[in-house]
């Protein structure tokens, strides 16, 4: 008879490894970041263990698939197009300059793409805590255009990310302005606590803003900003060092809840 064979698949935004029979009949997957197989013929365990041997780098729990949660089966009944977790960082400006790309020839960069660039090294930061218990949004839209840039729902609580590129410049914070090297003062931290305001009130539940002047050579806070905290993209992974705010079910349901268009849609 002939063996099992291992197909590679990417399913509700995990990659899985799938045991199939020559007739097409899936008998396992192994899922790597959960480091888990789960069985769908538990008398087929010592054959699923043998195709999946070159593909196991470590320890893994072997066992029927776990029963979802009420978060798992809202996650999977949501409609693709109603689902943000795919969302990537910058996703506004990916198309806005996708249908607006500007002449090939200029004489000053465009300062879309350096806010590109500041979105997604803040949300390559944001996503490498994953494995921390807490999960990031990127480009959660709000009615009449503006975006929440990035959400991170975890352990700690939740926080809506506002940034702005400082690349190798010096700010300086005055509530309500913000000053980035010789560009004119902004009022940026109205537009940050308007944004986590709005997102907590999407969400029932406090969400604490904070501005990321990503590259920034220096920070100075001429006057301490009310109720926002002020980081550079390198300071962005000490939101996940604190803890004792949600309970890992909190997270789940946030989470479930804050991916959803629809919890944005009535704002």
């Amino acid at each position: 008879m002939d063996r099992p064979r291992v197909v590679p698949a990417r399913r509700h935004g995990r990659d899985r490894l799938y045991v199939r029979l020559p007739d097409g009949r899936n008998i396992a997957w192994y899922d790597r970041e959960a480091a888990r197989v789960n069985l769908l013929d538990a008398e087929r365990e010592d054959e699923v263990l043998a195709a999946l041997a070159p593909y196991l780098t470590g320890p893994v729990a072997v066992g029927p698939p776990p029963v979802p949660t009420p978060v798992d089966l809202a996650r999977l009944s949501l409609h693709p197009d109603d689902d943000l977790a795919p969302n990537r960082p910058g996703e506004a400006l990916l198309v806005d300059l996708d249908r607006a790309p500007g002449p090939a020839r200029r004489l000053r960069p465009d300062p879309r793409r350096a806010e590109l660039d500041a979105q997604r090294t803040v949300g390559d930061a944001l996503d490498a805590m994953g494995g921390v218990g807490g999960h990031a949004l990127h480009s959660l839209p709000l009615p009449g255009g503006h975006r929440v840039h990035h959400l991170l729902i975890g352990p700690g609580g939740l926080y809506a990310l506002h940034v702005r590129s400082a690349h190798r410049q010096r700010v300086t914070v005055a509530e309500p302005q913000v000053r980035i090297g010789r560009r004119p003062p902004e009022p940026v931290l109205h537009r940050v606590r308007a944004d986590a305001d709005r997102a907590a009130h999407a969400l029932t539940a406090e969400v604490r803003p904070v501005l990321v002047l990503a590259g920034a050579r220096r920070v100075t806070v001429a006057a301490a900003p009310r109720g926002v905290r002020i980081l550079t993209d390198a300071d962005v992974p000490e939101l996940a060092r604190g803890g004792g705010v949600l309970k890992p079910a909190d997270v789940e349901a946030l989470y479930a809840a804050a991916r959803d268009r629809r919890t944005w849609a009535g704002l």
